[in-house]
């Protein structure tokens, strides 16, 4: 059924009284479409799963009144987007830092550039505001700001938007995660095989795919979506489920914010588009597909990133680096985000285990251990990709120490795995990195996003 475009903020619309209602526009969650015809969804435009309809034989679609609906709504979420609708933002300070910050925050984004930059740290000290101080400070470092004419008001607002549609609950999908990931794609675009080349609009797109990649995640993956009957995956016929929705929303909090709107209509269409490319690369069902592809590149010798086409290529490869980079930091940090994704993992299974699904793979608290599905990370995922990452760009400093860090964390996950393990596991034979390569399959559905540590 069509959605018609609702003024209000907590409409449920049905075309008849009959019928089921399959969406939802809660609280401006309007299903935007602008000129290009692309469809951009609103914040919030599906609220958090309650899981108490798993107990039911009925689904959110078959339940037939607003009031039902409206009920399972997170109340938390209604009360967070109807203040945003309405024009009401966090009263965070427009300056990058305020007085109050002083010495530490700014010092550490006088170095934002370094690859061992603590990112928990600094979230800490921006008073869990790093997603919008570390963007602020990337653009106008960047000089995007003054190139693009953009209002710092406008930005930030729109920066706010995208801090605020991650769930703070999630142990990993979460705003720092971003900001995470957007300093690891900042550290990438200052590679000198990549850098000389890239454009104002190149480094832009860079930046705002990472910042936004995982924006409004639900803590749980695709095949769970697709065996609840979510209606996003129906809506993307359980294809790239949660990329399709941060690229979506992501279009809709630009279009909302009215950052871009001064720009050419032709350009603002363009970024959407390269937007969605670079988000859409995320979908780590996709990585062989790209790693094949930067696998012939390279042997062919035939990148040419004077080409634009070629440039967007290796976009989308250091935006698929950055998102999976937790192996390749240093030992502390890697093992908090190992830590962090294998909690949100094992939420997962337990909420699968009290409703009767099947428990995903790498869900399984009492089967999975989190050194193992670690090592299999490592193994299938991380390195091959990071590899060729070093191939590209010449064995570069940063290349150099990302593997360093890459390989010392594998040999201390493996120094933590059960006794028994061991020996098999390290002989790279064994039915032990078996289960890592059925763990690491999985993670290409289940973790797209299990992109961790």
């Amino acid at each position: 059924m069509s959605c018609l475009m609702v003024e209000r903020c907590g409409e449920i619309l049905f075309e008849n009284p009959d019928q089921n209602a399959k969406c939802v526009c809660m609280l401006g969650d309007i299903r935007l479409r602008g000129q290009t015809g692309v469809p951009a969804e609103r914040r919030g435009s599906y609220p958090f799963i309650d899981f108490r309809l798993l107990n039911n034989t009925t689904y959110l679609g078959e339940i037939g009144t607003k009031k039902k609906v409206k009920r399972l709504l997170s109340f938390q979420r209604y009360f967070h987007a109807s203040r945003l609708l309405r024009g009401i933002i966090p009263q965070a300070p427009l300056h990058l830092l305020d007085e109050d910050y002083l010495g530490q925050a700014r010092h550490m984004l006088s170095k934002v550039g370094m690859w061992d930059f603590d990112i928990f740290l600094f979230d800490r000290l921006t008073n869990g505001n790093s997603l919008v101080t570390l963007l602020c400070h990337l653009f106008n470092s960047h000089g995007l700001i003054h190139h693009f004419k953009l209002d710092m008001v406008t930005l930030h607002r729109f920066l706010v938007m995208v801090q605020e549609d991650y769930h703070s609950q999630n142990p990993y999908h979460n705003a720092v995660h971003a900001a995470d990931v957007t300093q690891a794609m900042h550290c990438y675009l200052k590679e000198p095989k990549l850098a000389s080349f890239l454009t104002p609009l190149d480094i832009m797109l860079g930046l705002l795919a990472a910042a936004a990649h995982d924006v409004d995640h639900p803590g749980v993956n695709q095949p769970f979506l697709i065996k609840t009957n979510h209606h996003l995956a129906n809506l993307y016929q359980n294809m790239s489920v949660l990329e399709n929705h941060h690229w979506r929303s992501t279009i809709g909090m630009l279009r909302e914010s009215r950052l871009l709107a001064h720009l050419p209509k032709e350009m603002t269409q363009d970024i959407e588009q390269q937007l969605g490319s670079l988000i859409l690369a995320t979908d780590i069902n996709r990585q062989n597909e790209f790693l094949t592809r930067l696998k012939a590149h390279l042997h062919n010798k035939d990148l040419r990133l004077e080409d634009a086409h070629d440039r967007h290529f290796m976009l989308q490869i250091a935006l698929k680096c950055a998102d999976i980079c937790n192996p390749c930091r240093i030992w502390e940090m890697s093992k908090q985000w190992s830590e962090r994704v294998c909690e949100e993992f094992y939420r997962q299974g337990e909420l699968e285990q009290k409703f009767e699904l099947e428990i995903s793979p790498l869900c399984n608290q009492q089967k999975d251990s989190i050194p193992s599905i670690q090592i299999g990370f490592m193994s299938y995922i991380v390195e091959p990709l990071f590899r060729e990452w070093a191939h590209f760009t010449g064995n570069s400093a940063l290349s150099e120490n990302m593997l360093g860090h890459l390989a010392h964390n594998k040999a201390q996950w493996k120094s933590l795995l059960p006794k028994q393990h061991r020996s098999r596991g390290s002989t790279g034979s064994g039915p032990d990195q078996d289960h890592a390569g059925q763990e690491t399959e999985s993670e290409e559905q289940t973790a797209r996003e299990g992109d961790s540590p």
